[in-house]
Parts: structure tokens; C-alpha cells; sequence
């Protein structure tokens, strides 16, 4: 079933989008989520992601992934998939351009140490702060904070939440009480950023030199892709045989995807957004075998490059960086930005520590990588005056 020619009718349209949550006069030449696209690639936060740590911290060599490009190669993929399923294209490069907005400087050893000081406070996690980017800390308009995308966005963005969460998120936490699923949409960008994230961390784990040819060709999936080259294409040098491999590495996972996607669409058979929504469970899937296939080469990556020694020193080392801030800006407030202190006198009004203690996690969540290397210098080194 198609709907304008172009969207099959379960996918999220902009002229039928649940809205935002300051009402808008519609945009003149551009559709809903075109405009909620453009409002993230304009925001501070999307432009702090160039130095964000994805796996490697950005001073280790400038050719390995950040958080922005990561993100960008999210929204290439999920382009790709919403197009061949006839779903909304601007609506999955909006998610994947914005699903890491809240993520902490220096990659996941970031978020658990921030969600350990915020044990007392509520927590911290980097879905949630993505959320709160847009729909708080952002300051850009005259007549709302934030950046007051349609709530299409906002579900999408908000990947995992808590039940204890999702109820103080209005209607976008409901789904998470109610157990309903999200847009096709949201649905497959979730999915663009494993397939995202797992290539291209082999890609730079190679380039590292933490992990080999030789230890990859253990898992399935990457040594039936390694054969199908070598064999066509013997005298290759291994710079490009690699690139040749993480291609393929990404197109068959993709193409499972839409293919057992699609036929999973033809069962279910959803006539409306709605209908999607109402699912038990995720229609958007790989097969049986890649999702095992998949599963295998997460297990080696964790084990093999996440938990690499010169990794783990590296995350020990930021982590402590990132406590010591916490802790210090808790125990003197002053030490912060002016704009900081006073957001912390307005909020500990009314939610006393809590709120201070939410305020310093949204200032060291924001930071890049080497804005918090600073920032520790500027506190914690006796030879930095600054």
C-alpha cells in the first residue's frame, strides 16, 4: 500500500507526524522532519561529536572514527534501508544524525563512570541525555528551549529508557509502559547503528594494529567475506583487501536486513504508523542466521579489541578523569562556568543536590574529549594557571 506515490502507509509522514511539543506554523519549502534534520546538523552538540571519542580518543590518529562520523555513516546506512522499504527517509537520517548527541566524552568508559556518580541522582544514560540535548540544553530559539523536534524524532531517538524514566517523559516514554514499538523508522536506525558501529570498529581495530587478520578470520562472518576477496582478488595489498572486506561486511548486512525485513512487513501486514506501533515486537530484523552471525562478531570485538589492554587503559584513565571532575564541581560549585552556577542556584531551588548534580552531568556530558583533558589540566595540574 503506498501513499503519495512514494511511503507505504504504516511509514511516519510528515503531514500526519503527532507533532511537537510547542506548536509551529509548518516549514515553507521543506517537510517536518527535513527541518528537524537541519535543526540537529545546526546544533552545538552535533558539531561537538567531531571530538568525541568512538572507540579510539581522537589524538591517536585522525583516521579513526568519532562520534560525528559514526553518526553520519548511521544516517548513509538508514537512508539506504528506510528507501528500499518505502519508508521515510528524512525521518531515519534525522535519528541517526542525532542518536549520540548525549554521549560523553570518551566513549562508553565515559557514560558508566558519569552513571556511577549519578547513582544517588537519577542516573545517567547517553539515550536519555540525547533526548534532553534536544528537547533542553540545546539554546538556540527565542520561544522554546531546546531544539522542539516532532515527537517522531524524539521516539526515535530515545532508543532504551527505563520504566522509572520513561514515566517522567510524557508521551514519549509511554510505549516503554505500554511495551508498544516504535516507527519502522526508528526501528531500522536502531539496527544501521549496530551494523555501523561493528564494521567500522573492525575497520579500526585492524588500522590500530589491536587486533588481526588472522583473529578475525575466527569469526564466520568476516572469513567467509575474507575467502570471497582472496580469492578474487589474490594480489590486493592489504589496505584495500581490508576495505574491500568491510564493504561487504556492511552490504550483506544490509541487504539481510531489508530482505527479512520485507518479507517480515508482507506477515504483519501493518496498514497505518499505528498498526506498527501496536506490534508485540520489532517488525525491522536480520535472519536468524546474521543476527547469530552478528551476535558472533560483537563477542569477539568486546573481547578482543574493547577489553585490549591498550583500550582498557586508556577508558581507566579518562574514567578517572571524568570522576575527579564530577566530584570536584560537586563539592565546589564555583569551580564551574558562570551560566553553570547559575543553573544550579535556579534548580537547586527546587531539587537541591539532585538538580545540581544533574546540572554537572549535562556540562561533562557535553564536553569533547580534549575540553575535558583541559578542564582536568585547569583543575588538577599545578603547573596550569589557566
Amino acid at each position: 500500500m503506498m501513499n503519495d506515490g512514494r511511503l507505504a502507509t504504516y511509514a511516519a509522514q510528515s503531514k500526519t507526524s503527532l507533532g511537537r511539543t510547542h506548536p509551529e506554523s509548518s516549514p515553507a519549502y521543506r517537510g517536518e522532519f527535513q527541518r528537524d534534520r537541519d535543526r540537529i546538523i545546526h546544533s552545538t552538540a552535533f558539531r561537538r561529536l567531531e571530538y568525541k571519542t568512538q572507540v579510539f580518543v581522537n589524538h591517536e590518529g585522525d583516521l579513526f572514527r568519532t562520534r560525528l562520523t559514526h553518526s553520519i555513516e548511521v544516517a548513509q546506512i538508514s537512508r539506504t534501508i528506510a528507501r528500499s522499504l518505502q519508508l521515510n527517509e528524512d525521518l531515519s537520517e534525522t535519528i541517526g544524525l542525532a542518536h549520540d548527541l548525549g554521549h560523553t566524552p570518551f566513549g562508553h568508559a565515559g557514560q558508566d563512570v558519569l552513571n556511577d556518580c549519578m547513582r544517588d541522582y537519577g542516573g545517567f544514560e547517553h539515550n536519555l541525555q540525547s533526548l534532553r540535548v534536544v528537547d533542553e540544553l540545546e539554546e538556540k530559539y527565542a520561544e522554546f528551549p531546546g531544539l522542539n523536534l516532532t515527537f517522531e524524532s524524539r521516539e526515535g531517538i530515545l532508543k532504551h529508557c527505563s520504566l522509572k524514566n520513561a514515566r517522567l517523559l510524557g508521551e514519549v516514554g509511554e510505549r516503554f509502559l505500554n511495551k508498544h514499538q516504535p516507527s519502522l523508522e526508528a526501528q531500522l536506525t536502531n539496527l544501521a547503528d549496530e551494523i555501523a558501529y561493528n564494521s567500522h570498529d573492525v575497520d579500526d581495530g585492524l588500522r590500530s594494529g589491536l587486533i588481526t587478520l588472522k583473529q578475525l578470520r575466527e569469526v564466520e562472518l568476516f572469513n567467509s567475506l575474507y575467502e570471497d576477496v582472496d580469492e578474487k582478488y589474490p594480489d590486493l595489498s592489504t589496505r584495500r583487501k581490508i576495505y574491500e572486506i568491510v564493504r561487504r561486511l556492511i552490504s550483506c548486512q544490509v541487504v539481510d536486513l531489508i530482505e527479512t525485513s520485507k518479507a517480515r512487513i508482507e506477515e504483519v501486514r501493518p496498514g497505518t504508523i499505528e498498526d506498527v506501533r501496536q506490534h508485540h515486537e520489532s517488525i525491522i530484523a536480520y535472519s536468524d542466521s546474521m543476527r547469530e552471525q552478528n551476535l558472533a562478531m560483537k563477542r569477539f570485538l568486546r573481547e578482543n579489541l574493547y577489553m585490549h589492554y591498550r583500550v582498557k587503559r586508556m577508558s581507566t584513565k579518562s574514567a578517572r578523569m571524568l570522576g575527579e571532575l564530577f566530584n570536584a564541581f560537586m563539592s565546589d560549585h564555583l569551580l564551574l562556568p558562570p551560566e553553570y552556577q547559575t543553573k544550579i542556584r535556579e534548580q537547586q531551588r527546587e531539587l537541591g543536590d539532585t538538580g545540581k548534580a544533574r546540572i554537572i552531568s549535562d556540562y561533562i556530558a557535553g564536553m569533547t574529549d580534549r575540553y575535558a583533558n583541559a578542564e582536568y589540566s585547569k583543575l588538577f595540574d599545578p603547573g596550569s594557571l589557566t
